[in-house]
């Protein structure tokens, strides 16, 4: 037998040992056979020096030549078993994230709260509102005295206020009442009332949802993060009777029928005159019950004039413009629309609770 018969032999031998491998293992085991110099291609390079010198080369490019084929294979084949294998781990270890999506009611929805805002907005825009966004970090002027709320005012023990400590500051401009450094989380959405007075002419009809910020202990009715909306009606010939009829067409629209609204005199800095907003009790409809105190009546917010100060600061001329501002808590409508008895239910992050809605 030739030497070029006995690479060829040897070759076909080493193929044949890479196709009968069973697993990785097997394949590795292999190794010192194929590629070792016991190898029966590792020792045809013994032969080498035997050969006469014009065999050399071409006897050596047939060596190598057999040598590369062995290797490639023997990788080739490596790759199958170890993706193979690599594939049956997977296959063992995997974690199914599609199982939940199998089943919808386990599938994740808005929070309550959120539903509440956005089904509030929806009322109001079929009213004809706009609806309104600002900053949750304000200045002092935005938050209180643009609201005829000055420093000293008395009314301002009703907001227990969380101010804002930013470390020495320039002092910016923050709208027509002059120079202020004071910043705090805003205590309501007013603020924004005054950013869309200030920035767009009469007639404004919007209403402002959003996150706002007091310095509360936690209970059953108050959380120091809670949500409110408020609306703005800026127009020529608003009266009293505008907001009267808004505010039962509102609750009408919300709540249904049978549930009916008040009006109660009450005293707030950026309205005159101002009042209390009452609706039917939602559990009893009126006829007494334990939630209602057995009036028959919840209160639900606050409402009235804006204030022709309030005007003046936002640059509205309180002689041609009049208009009526409402606002409630939006944590506390959800709590009456689904008979909940605990505020703090709403943000404990149980699951229990909160997939009833």
């Amino acid at each position: 037998m030739s030497v070029y018969e006995e690479i060829v032999s040897a070759r076909e031998q080493a193929l044949s040992s890479i196709q009968s491998a069973t697993d990785l293992s097997n394949l590795v085991d292999l190794e010192p056979a194929l590629f070792g110099k016991k190898s029966a291609l590792g020792s045809l390079k013994g032969l080498m020096g035997k050969l006469d010198a014009s065999e050399r080369a071409s006897v050596g490019q047939a060596l190598n030549q057999a040598q590369k084929e062995v290797q490639e294979a023997h990788q080739k084949s490596k790759n199958y078993f170890f993706e193979h294998e690599r594939n049956l781990q997977l296959g063992a270890e995997g974690i199914d994230l599609t199982e939940t999506l199998k089943n919808p009611n386990h599938r994740g929805h808005l929070h309550l709260v959120t539903q509440t805002m956005e089904r509030l907005e929806d009322v109001f825009v079929g009213m004809g509102f706009t609806v309104s966004e600002g900053p949750q970090a304000e200045t002092d002027w935005y938050n209180f005295e643009a609201l005829n709320l000055p420093e000293a005012h008395v009314a301002r023990s009703m907001f227990d206020t969380l101010y804002l400590d930013l470390g020495e500051r320039t002092e910016i401009g923050d709208g027509e009442g002059g120079e202020s450094t004071k910043f705090l989380l805003r205590t309501h959405t007013s603020p924004v009332q005054i950013r869309v007075m200030e920035s767009q002419e009469p007639p404004i009809y919007t209403v402002c949802p959003g996150r706002v910020f007091r310095r509360d202990t936690a209970d059953a009715s108050h959380m120091p993060v809670f949500h409110q909306i408020e609306g703005l009606v800026i127009d020529e010939g608003i009266s009293f009777t505008d907001l009267a009829g808004t505010l039962n067409d509102f609750t009408s629209a919300y709540f249904g029928g049978a549930i009916k609204s008040r009006l109660r005199p009450s005293y707030f800095p950026f309205t005159e005159p101002s009042a209390e907003f009452d609706i039917t009790c939602v559990i009893c409809e009126g006829s007494g019950c334990q939630t209602c105190q057995r009036t028959g009546w919840i209160e639900l917010g606050g409402c009235g004039m804006v204030h022709p100060n309030v005007l003046r600061n936002c640059g509205i001329d309180s002689e041609q413009w009049t208009g009526f501002a409402f606002g409630f808590g939006i944590d506390r409508l959800a709590l009456m629309r689904h008979g909940i008895k605990d505020l703090r239910d709403m943000y404990t992050n149980d699951v229990r609770f909160l997939s009833q809605f």
